[in-house]
């Protein structure tokens, strides 16, 4: 009996053992990947096997799992294909709309109006630096804005007329500022000299004949002109008062603004039109090149852009068109992107990896994860798997037992 009890142990501890000892075997291996997480010493010196077999080669893993990812996931190519998804049409006008939204409620909310100081200083730059410059450029080109002078001369002073206001305060202000009568006065004493005077009187004897020539050599002119000019000088009050009477009695108002009513260059003959365009379109030309650019900086020293950025600022934020056109300048600015990505999608790409450094990344992403949660992570995925191999262990020491025990049972 003794006998027989040794034998049923004999033939069952195989496989017993092959089991328990494969299960745990495989269990140990599996967590020797990982553990020890960091090395172990005696008497000075570092044990076998520690730390884990992954601890251990973490950098060289880091690089390739690196060189994998690179090599066979994120190549150029798949990298090109994620750009085109993450950049369709649709997602790029999304973005740009949400960002000028953004901007335009950024704006708004700016208490410290920082947008139109910046605003303000483009404009100052613009007009005070950048503008005068580029067109101290543009000056020397003999061409330089003639198309656009004989656009503004044809289209409005050819076809310039003045209203009959226009004409009637024009008409008053010459009466009162070029024709006014102490102006007349003096400017026919200035031209009645004596040697004037005496001119007019021989050629008037000189060319008369009839009846004027009778008058012209009994009496004469010279003494009738030099009465004239003594009245002005004079009477200078009462010369004033009959140029008035005979301003009004000629009705040079009238006979004016009639004139200033019917002038129009049209009337004008074609020559004359022609050389007057070409005379403005000259001189034009030349005041721009000559004194444009000091205009223009002056012109920007002048204005004040502090204000007149903020009133800008205030009229885009309240502009209804602003709003309303934040849709179609995203949908535009969109299909420009796509235009431009559709060339120079693959050069962008190839040039975006070396400056990402997507391999670097990741190499510090895996050298700087701890062995635990390198642990956890891979547990996380493959628990089942890992498991079943366990099991396995388990299972084939069992096998490995019982074809002992058979082998046994045999001899």
């Amino acid at each position: 009996m003794p006998l027989e009890f040794y034998n049923w142990w004999q033939i069952a501890l195989p496989p017993i053992a092959g089991s328990v000892i494969g299960y745990f075997t495989n269990d140990l291996a599996i967590k020797m990947l990982f553990r020890p997480y960091k090395p172990l010493f005696l008497f000075q010196k570092q044990l076998p096997f520690t730390p884990g077999l992954i601890p251990r080669n973490q950098e060289r893993l880091a690089k390739r799992v690196s060189d994998t990812i690179m090599n066979s996931l994120l190549t150029p190519e798949e990298l090109q294909k994620l750009a085109k998804r993450l950049l369709q049409t649709e997602r790029v006008e999304g973005a740009i709309l949400w960002l000028l939204q953004l901007t335009l409620k950024q704006i708004k909310e700016d208490k410290e109006q920082k947008s139109a100081k910046i605003l303000a200083d483009i404009l100052r730059d613009l007009f005070g630096d950048a503008l005068p410059k580029l067109l101290k450029v543009l000056a020397r080109k003999d061409d330089f804005l003639s198309t656009q002078i004989d656009q503004i001369f044809d289209r409005v002073l050819l076809e310039f007329k003045l209203t009959e206001a226009q004409a009637r305060q024009l008409s008053d202000w010459l009466l009162q500022v070029i024709f006014a009568p102490d102006l007349l006065r003096q400017a026919l004493v200035n031209f009645l000299t004596d040697r004037n005077i005496n001119v007019i009187d021989e050629g008037f004897k000189e060319k008369t004949s009839g009846t004027y020539w009778v008058v012209a050599n009994l009496f004469g002119l010279k003494n009738a002109l030099n009465r004239l000019r003594t009245f002005c000088l004079d009477e200078k009050e009462m010369a004033n008062l009959r140029i008035k009477e005979l301003l009004l009695s000629l009705e040079i108002r009238n006979r004016l603004k009639e004139f200033f009513l019917s002038f129009s260059l049209q009337n004008l003959p074609v020559a004359t039109v022609k050389q007057l365009r070409q005379t403005t379109n000259k001189a034009v030309r030349d005041y721009i090149q000559e004194k444009g650019a000091d205009f223009l900086h002056e012109f920007g020293l002048s204005i004040d852009w502090d204000k007149v950025s903020i009133l800008i600022i205030n009229r885009l934020q309240a502009s209804i068109v602003v709003n309303t056109s934040l849709s179609l300048i995203s949908e535009e600015l969109a299909l420009i992107l796509e235009r431009y990505l559709e060339e120079d999608l693959e050069k962008i790409v190839a040039q975006a990896i070396p400056i990402l450094s997507i391999d670097q990344v990741i190499i510090e992403r895996v050298k700087a994860t701890t062995p635990e949660h390198l642990e956890e992570a891979t547990q996380s995925i493959v628990q089942s798997e890992l498991q079943a191999i366990v099991n396995l262990g388990g299972i084939l020491g069992l096998i490995i037992g019982l074809l002992q025990s058979a082998i046994l049972l045999i001899s």
